[in-house]
């Protein structure tokens, strides 16, 4: 099987193309995930929308926004409320990991294998085959 995460941007604008995969692939989705952690002593988070395998040619996607939506401590950001309650309308929960910064690694597909790793070893994602 293939797992590859698919990076739409930061967080911006490209979040609400996030929330349309979500809302169009209702029936795919497994889990809508939001990733913590501090980067340039700033905290961030990135979220990600899983989805089912496809049947022929064994492929899952895990769409990212990756690290550009800030963790206010006082309030949550309208963008993660915005992904929190599509999460809701299609019957799924936020699970939140605290993961290092895609800048501990020298690329960013080291990066990318190293959550695929994390969700693995939680069983978020089946195992290689």
């Amino acid at each position: 099987m293939i797992q590859r995460f698919i990076e739409l941007g930061e967080g911006y604008s490209d979040l609400y193309e996030l929330l349309e995969i979500a809302k169009s692939n209702q029936e795919r989705i497994t889990h809508m995930l939001q990733f913590e952690t501090i980067k340039n002593e700033k905290k961030v988070c990135s979220l990600v929308v899983i989805l089912k395998p496809t049947t022929t040619g064994d492929f899952q996607p895990l769409y990212i926004c990756r690290e550009g939506i800030p963790l206010l401590e006082n309030k949550k950001s309208k963008r993660v409320i915005l992904f929190e309650e599509t999460a809701e309308q299609l019957g799924k929960k936020v699970t939140t990991f605290t993961v290092k910064p895609s800048t501990t690694f020298p690329e960013k597909e080291l990066f990318f294998n190293h959550l695929i790793g994390i969700l693995r070893m939680n069983n978020f994602i089946p195992p290689m085959k």
